[in-house]
């Protein structure tokens, strides 16, 4: 089979896979639900500060868990976030999984030498203070 043939019927197969059909009616109901879309956005909002809180290496404080934990509770609770958190779960599973089939396909053929990547034993011994 041609490779651009393959390209085209997955991306075929991809638009009328079940996890994305899901996904893309979650995503509608969520898109016309203002309150709902305006729960989530705010954990989100509130999950991202946290995240770059950590990765800055700040420390979290015990309440901000409490508090991001809490508005993760309430979320659920509206079923249509449930229905789109859970959809875009299935939906992000299936897309990472095509993306690592080809990845093993055509991961052979990157040399990292030659493209300019150190390898990891090169960045393990590699000293910050530079």
């Amino acid at each position: 089979m041609n490779v651009y043939d393959a390209a085209h019927a997955l991306s075929k197969a991809l638009k009328e896979s079940m996890e994305l059909k899901s996904f893309q009616e979650a995503q509608l109901r969520l898109k016309n639900d203002s309150s709902a879309r305006e729960m989530l956005m705010d954990f989100r909002k509130e999950q991202f500060n946290l995240q770059r809180q950590q990765l800055s290496g700040l420390e979290i404080a015990p309440q901000q868990e409490e508090k991001l934990e809490r508005l993760g509770q309430v979320i659920t609770l509206n079923l249509t976030i449930k229905q789109f958190l859970e959809a875009e779960y299935r939906a992000g599973v299936l897309l990472q999984d095509v993306q690592k089939i080809i990845a093993e396909a055509t991961g052979a053929l990157l040399d990292p030498e030659i493209l300019g990547f150190p390898g990891l034993d090169e960045l393990e011994g590699e000293d910050d203070s530079d």
